[in-house]
């Protein structure tokens, strides 16, 4: 195995697990956070924080500093940095670390929309609502005076809550038990979520699917295609094989 230097955009707990696995396979790592969370999970290795300012900034900054890899791992909502690093690379080899979407089963009621705007609009009359989307793009629910219900996120938003709205901070992973209570708990009759797969947060579909809540599921953005791979074992083995007579 040849060590590659190599650049993670992070902020996932797959981008955590990639730099754990690839410091400790020898290779030079560092993960840059967008510097939207205020408090991120830090990583193992060498970190960086703030934009590049923009496709170019992210080209100059990975030339300056001689990266081989850029590995996009951020949230599979993260458009834009998406659409910058795919610009950016040059020739530096890109690949993008992308858990599976969240598909419905026969047994649930997902209403599938484009958009955050397409949502709000789905959702009937004084729906009690959960809202995990985070805390960018709640306004537009809020603004709706007959809706209520819950609004969880990992870190407040600077948006007042009317006192129909209950705001509540945690960090997944969540039990299926403490997401039945919660829906239970408020009389929830909708579940809004987008879709970013993975396990951690999952449980609060299975609970609504037994709960039998319709789930308004916001689809994912469209991101330029490149090289992508869907665990941090098969993105490990890439780039561990990168310079190798069996790679």
């Amino acid at each position: 195995m040849q060590a590659k230097k190599v650049l993670i955009l992070g902020g996932t707990r797959d981008a955590r697990q990639l730099a754990f696995r690839l410091i400790h396979a020898g290779h030079d790592v560092t993960t840059s956070f967008a510097g939207v969370t205020e408090h991120p999970v830090q990583p193992e290795g060498k970190v960086r924080v703030g934009g590049f300012g923009g496709a170019q900034g992210l080209r100059q900054y990975l030339q300056a500093e001689k990266f081989e890899v850029l590995v996009d791992a951020t949230h599979p909502f993260a458009a834009i940095i998406s659409a910058n690093a795919a610009e950016a690379a040059g020739d530096v080899l890109l690949l993008r670390l992308e858990r599976p979407a969240w598909t419905a089963r026969p047994d649930d009621h997902w209403i599938n929309v484009e958009n955050i705007e397409v949502a709000v609009s789905a959702l009937p009359l004084k729906a009690s609502i959960m809202l995990t989307i985070g805390r960018k793009e709640i306004e537009p629910f809020i603004a709706r005076a007959d809706l209520k219900g819950v609004a969880r996120m990992i870190e407040p938003t600077t948006i007042a809550l009317p006192p129909s709205w209950i705001l509540i901070l945690e960090r997944p992973p969540f039990t299926l038990e403490s997401e039945m209570a919660l829906l239970r708990d408020h009389s929830i009759t909708h579940l809004v979520s987008k879709n970013a797969g993975g396990s951690e947060t999952e449980t609060k579909l299975v609970a609504a699917r037994n709960l039998k809540i319709p789930v308004v599921m916001i689809a994912r953005p469209f991101k330029p295609v490149v090289t992508t791979y869907s665990t941090v074992e098969a993105i490990n083995t890439h780039i561990s094989k990168l310079g190798s007579k069996t790679g």
